[in-house]
């Protein structure tokens, strides 16, 4: 074989190059959003332990998709947060158990016999698989948009791409299901947009944010006095993220808004 006809040497390192930089990738994120959705639910700072590294660890030799993790993990901490506690979460082990199940309820909708209703009917979805992957890839879009609007790669712009990652993720996954469930497709998406909103709180203007609060409060004040005290704060809270998320052109994810 001459050396015009033979295999370029050089070509074929690059492309193992690019592989194996890609399941670098793949492999390094998959810790990391697990560490990160882990760390800001809990709302204090704590490093993993040794023993939560071997869990992702296991997760990730079982091929448990890092969106079912992440699932699993919002879940567990809003069934947390749902009773009074005086303990924290201190450990990612405390997650296990509802990221192993939310698995095994997803590799059963995968062959289409996980969402049945009592008559042995899927669960209808509120809208069409069509439209409802039709606003998965506005958001995602929406998001590109915003991070290659922002041009500088800061932590914000870091963020948006992650969401966009996960929600191309979910998008392909729900496309991919024979039986896909809405309400745990809600709940992925609420985890990627509690992302978004905590990240956007951090890299406001301190200014920006008081004054944005003034607004708000100046704007439900004719009503604050009919207003249950815990109802109020919601209020206040929903108005500001909304504010805030006009203001970086964040688009909303939840179904709610589809």
């Amino acid at each position: 074989m001459s050396k015009r006809e033979g295999p370029d040497i050089r070509a074929l390192s690059d492309q193992r190059f690019v592989v194996r930089h890609r399941t670098f990738l793949n492999y390094f994120n998959y810790f990391t959003e697990i560490e990160d959705a882990f760390v800001r639910r809990r709302a204090r700072h704590l490093l993993l332990s040794p023993m939560d590294w071997a869990l992702i660890e296991s997760w990730k030799e079982m091929e448990v998709p890092l969106h079912v993790v992440l699932r699993g993990i919002e879940k567990a901490f809003d069934s947390w947060e749902s009773k009074p506690r005086t303990r924290t979460i201190k450990s990612l082990l405390y997650c296990q158990e509802e990221v192993e199940a939310q698995f095994a309820e997803w590799r059963e909708a995968r062959v289409g016999s996980a969402v049945e209703v009592e008559n042995g009917a899927r669960a209808p979805l509120p809208f069409s698989r069509a439209a409802i992957l039709e606003h998965l890839q506005r958001g995602r879009a929406s998001l590109l948009q915003t991070t290659a609007s922002r041009g500088a790669a800061d932590d914000l712009s870091e963020t948006l791409a992650r969401a966009a990652t996960l929600v191309s993720d979910l998008e392909r996954d729900f496309a991919e299901t024979a039986a896909p469930n809405a309400q745990k497709l809600e709940q992925s998406l609420s985890g990627v947009e509690r992302m978004i909103s905590d990240k956007i709180r951090s890299v406001v203007d301190t200014s920006q944010l008081e004054a944005i609060e003034n607004e708000v409060k100046e704007q439900l004040k004719p009503y604050r006095k009919q207003m249950d005290p815990g109802v109020y704060a919601q209020t206040m809270d929903n108005l500001l993220l909304k504010r805030l998320r006009d203001q970086f052109g964040i688009p909303r994810l939840s179904l709610f808004y589809l």
